[in-house]
């Protein structure tokens, strides 16, 4: 499931074989941008801002979002996709390497000095330059009356949480999914917040995401671990999908207008998150 990280981690691929080349083709597969050509435009820059991937070709950015099952692959010239043709979204060639984005979210193409207004709604990145737990303490503040789980998931908080680290950063922060923010302390969200960026940093670079701190075979204290042993206390994990009337598409991640409802699985331990 991509979450920041990831994106953080595509970025990085993709970086060095493209910024700074020139394209020799482009291809969008998607009816708003299908005549669109890039041809002949440097790649300037390959950014990542939580959940959303730009890579700048001078005048023009491609703006796009892996949602739940997209990815970015990098090819050298000729070589086989390891995915089907009829799931590429855009495609990218340079001279020896081509970037396709397979199964995108969504994809857009916007002038490169609108790039920041796209994810203005976004909140402090933990793998950003600028980041600020003060101002993601802020910001949790402003939803008193909401679950700690729900917040936590809007992008407009901090960017980049997806479900994953949702469950793992309230296991370790021994918090219960379901306090209101209101019920929770200063130094309880700042304890979480902290975990968060921790976890986010620690796994940056790594190919498989860990939160346990071990390379064995349990990467997550909780997450996908419904009604097995808790790895701290032994009580089964618990499982159930929440979501609520403001838990919308466009602030969990992707396009910010979109206003369908969602759920997410939520796996904690009765047990060991009371507070």
């Amino acid at each position: 499931m991509p979450e920041g990280d990831t994106v953080f981690r595509t970025a990085a691929r993709l970086r060095p074989a493209l910024e700074h080349q020139i394209l020799t083709g482009s291809d969008f597969r998607v009816p708003q941008f299908a005549t669109a050509d890039l041809t002949g435009k440097e790649c300037t820059a390959v950014e990542s801002r939580g959940k959303h991937l730009f890579i700048v070709c001078e005048d023009l950015t491609i703006h796009s979002h892996l949602m739940m099952e997209g990815h970015w692959d990098l090819y050298r010239a000729g070589e086989r996709w390891h995915s089907p043709a009829f799931k590429a979204r855009c495609v990218l060639t340079v001279e020896g390497a081509q970037a396709v984005g397979f199964e995108l979210g969504f994809l857009r193409l916007l002038p490169s000095s609108e790039r920041y207004d796209a994810v203005a709604h976004l909140g402090p990145d933990p793998l950003g330059s600028s980041w600020g737990a003060a101002e993601v303490l802020r910001r949790m503040r402003f939803w008193p009356d909401r679950s700690i789980a729900l917040v936590v998931l809007d992008q407009s908080v901090l960017a980049g949480i997806g479900n994953i680290y949702r469950c793992e950063s309230l296991f370790m922060a021994r918090i219960n999914p379901h306090a209101l923010v209101s019920e929770l302390t200063d130094a309880q969200l700042t304890r979480l917040i902290d975990v968060m960026h921790r976890l986010l940093n620690l796994n940056r670079e790594r190919g498989r995401r860990i939160t346990t701190g071990t390379m064995g075979r349990e990467p997550y204290w909780v997450y996908g671990r419904r009604g097995k042993p808790c790895l701290r206390c032994g009580a089964p994990v618990s499982h159930e999908r929440l979501g609520d009337p403001q838990l919308l598409r466009g602030r969990v991640g992707g396009d910010p207008a979109n206003t369908e409802t969602v759920e997410r699985d939520l796996f904690y331990c009765q047990h060991c998150q009371r507070a």
